[in-house]
């Protein structure tokens, strides 16, 4: 009689698993799971449909089914569960074991780019995204464009005569999502280097990121005058490119290696203490390089030191603290935490430690804090109904705070929640944390400032 064969065995040799021997989900990670049902509630879709297999516990179980033989292959049913969960991270937060439901959704994604014939349709429209959104450069001739689109009428009458509407769904949401476009603050230049006038408590590299530099610009100009501010000398690489974010979460990991390859040979370049980000997005998974890049022979040490120099902004400023004088900003905001900087990088306290530092600031937290908005990478773009209801969702809750402004640590998630409050008749100024310490220590542009000050008026 022939000895029963490991389950770790059978994967390796992808006899029963319909994955194939690079990198499946752990067994090990799969195996912490105890199926209490603590992450039920903290999943927005299971609390949107209070499906078992939309939550991370029935996720997880799949995942081991399709590792034991128990799914005879990826169809469509199977990876739409995968395609459905938003990587909030959420769940990480909630569970009393320590699934490390990160690595676990990641890896399962890789598995599904690798081995699940999407539909044609959808592949172009995913090829449509991951050749736009990690090129900056792309990124900005688009606008051009699409600035014409919007100052020219054609966008009011597209909507008004409901030609719009034929659109498909996640055109329609792509749509919908596009910011005004401002030609002067599209260009506006970044300085490469900023030296105090006194000896640098630090040398910081700054990253630029993808969408934030295209539609966030006057957040990085932010972030490097706040830290020049606080007598960092800060250094922006020219040859900086995507951090890989939005590939590492979408399953795309040979782009992922790449770009993350890329930076990391930038900063290197550029000598810097730690790395500022402010795309929580982009920070989670710089952070994450390490293991991303475990496999690289060349990479995977530098690719560890790396990202132990990665802080999220709100993390750098609470650990360098603020020395200068803070000036009263008398408004009220409604503080929005991001997935990626609240789940997956653990950071809750310091934003909101440095917001309440301000005088005659008002913070108020909102109801379901700890909940995604539904932006979550190019989800919304992806998933766009789904997307909408937690967008809405989160939108009335804003509302109904009375805050005269939305503040977060990500962009996605500022544009995204913008969509949600203007489908409800109730848009309002969007600020970065960033943009509200630069103004409160005095160091902000003409046009920040003046954002703000009318935030302030209209009390």
């Amino acid at each position: 009689m022939q000895g029963i064969v490991p389950v770790e065995s059978l994967v390796k040799q992808n006899t029963l698993s319909v994955y194939d021997a690079h990198h499946p989900p752990s067994m090990e990670l799969i195996d912490t799971c105890v199926h209490c049902g603590f992450c039920l509630p903290a999943c927005p879709t299971y609390m949107l449909w209070g499906e078992e297999m939309d939550s991370p516990r029935g996720r997880v179980y799949l995942m081991k089914m399709a590792a034991e033989g128990g799914i005879a292959a990826m169809d469509a049913r199977f990876v739409s569960h995968f395609d459905k969960c938003l990587g909030c991270m959420a769940c990480v937060t909630a569970c009393p074991s320590g699934v490390q439901y990160g690595k676990l959704i990641e890896a399962t994604r890789a598995q599904v780019e690798r081995n699940y014939q999407r539909p044609l349709l959808d592949r172009l429209f995913r090829k449509l995204i991951f050749a736009v959104f990690p090129y900056p450069k792309r990124m900005h001739w688009l606008m051009l464009p699409l600035w014409l689109y919007q100052r020219s009428g054609l966008r009011w009458l597209l909507r008004a005569s409901g030609l719009l509407s034929l659109l498909p769904e996640r055109l329609r949401s792509m749509e919908s999502l596009l910011p005004e476009i401002r030609l002067h603050a599209l260009f506006a230049p970044i300085p490469r280097t900023v030296v105090p006038r006194s000896k640098p408590r630090l040398k910081v590299g700054v990253l630029l990121g993808c969408v934030q530099r295209v539609f966030f610009g006057d957040v990085n100009a932010a972030t490097v005058r706040v830290l020049a501010a606080l007598g960092c000398e800060v250094i922006v690489p020219p040859e900086q490119g995507c951090c890989g974010a939005l590939m590492a979460h979408a399953g795309r990991e040979p782009e992922a290696l790449d770009a993350a390859r890329r930076l990391i040979e930038a900063f290197e370049r550029a000598g810097v203490d730690v790395i500022a980000i402010n795309s929580a997005g982009c920070g989670s998974n710089m952070k994450e390089y390490g293991h991303l890049l475990r496999d690289d022979e060349k990479f995977a040490e530098r690719a560890k030191v790396f990202a132990a120099k990665c802080r999220d902004i709100s993390e750098l400023i609470a650990e360098l603290g603020i020395d200068a004088p803070i000036n009263p900003l008398r408004f009220k905001i409604a503080y929005h935490d991001s997935c990626h900087l609240q789940h997956a990088q653990g950071i809750c306290t310091q934003p909101r430690q440095l917001l309440k530092a301000i005088p005659g600031l008002a913070l108020i937290d909102l109801p379901e804090a700890a909940t995604c908005c539904g932006s979550a990478g190019v989800f919304n773009l992806l998933e766009p109904e789904t997307a909408r209801q937690l967008a809405d969702r989160k939108a009335q809750y804003v509302i109904h705070s009375g805050a005269q402004a939305l503040v977060s640590a990500n962009p996605g998630c500022l544009l995204h929640i913008a969509s949600g409050l203007k489908r409800a008749g109730h848009a309002l100024p969007l600020f970065h944390i960033v943009q509200i310490i630069d103004a409160a220590i005095g160091s902000s542009d003409a046009d920040s400032a003046a954002a703000i000050g009318r935030v302030i008026s209209s009390r």
